[in-house]
């Protein structure tokens, strides 16, 4: 059965691979798992945060 977002869920974020490569924080995928287990942009090793890229949805 193939499910789609929930209602109000956002697709995950596309971080930049080359940032991410050495980030110890998010192991080189760029994004880390937050609580509620939405995706987010890794605060050690992208330029933009979870804030401000959800201040635009």
């Amino acid at each position: 059965m193939v499910h789609g977002p929930r209602p109000g869920q956002f697709p995950p974020p596309h971080p930049d691979l080359d940032l991410a490569r050495d980030c110890e924080r998010c192991l080189g995928w760029g994004t880390v798992v937050t609580r509620d287990g939405e995706h987010e942009l890794c605060p050690g090793c992208q330029p933009h945060t979870a804030a401000e890229e959800g201040s635009g949805h």
